[in-house]
């Protein structure tokens, strides 16, 4: 049996910049960071900042103030987050297939706060006093869930967890599910809301997130000698995936075909990545395999890029191992868009595949910023330094890698 093909057909976000993929896409563009003080007790954190979904946005407008109370902040992000792509999408669901449209949105930590919050209760008030919607906020598959009970989709519905990957193998499984014919249509995508005095204090202390006392804008700077870790933030992001034929007969406006997507495991550490880049290659290689595609076919990657040390070096080194370096591949393009965003764990792989998209759409490689002297560790790319490129991408790779040797790699071409 041939497999369907799968267009892109809808995106839509919440990030550090506000509710929308044009907020996020004009930001990333023009190189500025989302990147603020947080809003936490400074004074009972080492860590002083994070990319955080800005208080003023309207969750009203898409989710009853009522139901809010009773969900954890990653359920309302991924619903903001499906709801702006569903509108993008111009589908009808009067006129579809309920039973042929499913949804994997997935967080990678869950409802952190409601779980603190639960235990102090807990503590303070008895083990049988927490909030009765403690448990539907704080596990990991409700967001998948809540979508799918806000649309009547009865199709497919599952949440994947692979840390920092976790948004890429959403997507990457709700690619496969719709290639393989168990829907029609699929909601995909990830959300997270971990800044918060746990999820700071957890990440501080296994020295993952940025110490510096830099500006805020400055401190996310993957690649750049003087990285020191990376930024926490929070957001959703959400794609429509449909197969090719439904959407072409439905008049929809395709923005990328999905033809690639690559997995493996590094097999090697909780934490810090292999350095030689084994199962990161394997995953990018088992990628361009499935999409039919050579190195040199490549334009553009959205690195993984999180700032860390060890990360962006292992990374960056296997890329040009299988793509080779700049003067090797002068046509590749390399870039972190976290270097604004900051780190959205569970959100962050489906985010940088909606820039992935935006740059095959528009034209532009969104920079990395922040690089003021480029480490001599990290591999010769051209990563794309402080200001945008113009270049035409017809095919653009999207790296996402999480904790525990979790690798996902998706791959667009331009329609």
């Amino acid at each position: 049996m041939s497999k369907r093909r799968v267009a892109v057909t809808g995106m839509g976000c919440v990030t550090p910049y506000g509710i929308g993929v044009d907020r996020l896409w004009n930001n990333l563009k023009n190189g500025i960071s989302g990147i603020k003080e947080h809003n936490l007790d400074k004074n009972k954190h080492l860590v002083k900042i994070a990319g955080q979904v800005p208080a003023d946005i309207d969750i009203e407008a898409y989710v009853d103030s009522k139901e809010a109370k009773r969900l954890d902040k990653s359920i309302i992000y991924a619903l903001i987050a499906s709801e702006e792509a569903y509108k993008d999408s111009g589908l009808n669901l009067e006129k579809e297939d309920l039973t042929r449209i499913g949804t994997i949105v997935s967080t990678a930590a869950g409802g952190l706060v409601v779980v603190t919050t639960g235990y102090k209760d807990m503590m303070a008030r008895g083990f049988h006093k927490c909030s009765p919607f403690t448990v539907p906020m704080m596990i990991a598959n409700m967001a998948s869930g809540k979508v799918s009970i806000k649309y009547g989709l009865r199709g497919p519905s599952k949440a994947v967890l692979s840390a920092c990957a976790t948004g890429a193998h959403s997507v990457g499984d709700a690619f496969r599910t719709i290639q393989y014919g168990d829907a029609d249509i699929m909601f995909a995508g990830g959300a997270e809301s971990a800044v918060c005095d746990f999820g700071i204090g957890a990440f501080t202390s296994a020295r993952t997130l940025s110490k510096s006392n830099r500006p805020p804008e400055e401190v996310s700077r993957p690649y750049d000698k003087d990285r020191d870790g990376f930024v926490l933030s929070e957001g959703g992001a959400v794609i429509i995936l449909e197969e090719m034929e439904h959407a072409i007969k439905r008049g929809a406006k395709i923005y990328a075909e999905l033809t690639g997507y690559g997995q493996s495991s590094d097999a090697y550490d909780m934490v810090a990545p292999d350095p030689e880049g084994r199962g990161v290659e394997l995953a990018i290689r088992n990628c361009l395999k499935e999409a039919g595609k050579k190195p040199e076919e490549v334009d553009y990657i959205n690195m993984h890029g999180t700032s860390t040390h060890l990360g962006d070096i292992a990374e960056s080194v296997t890329v040009a191992r299988v793509f080779g370096d700049k003067k090797q591949n002068p046509n590749l393009c390399v870039s972190s868009t976290k270097s604004m965003t900051g780190h959205m764990l569970g959100a962050t792989g489906c985010a940088e595949a909606i820039a992935s998209i935006k740059t095959i759409q528009e034209g532009i490689i969104p920079p990395t910023i922040n690089i003021v002297e480029l480490d001599p560790e990290v591999a010769d790319l051209d990563y794309v330094p402080n200001k945008a490129k113009k270049k035409n991408v017809n095919v653009a790779i999207s790296n996402s890698f999480g904790f525990g040797g979790h690798n996902a790699v998706l791959l667009f071409e331009k329609v």
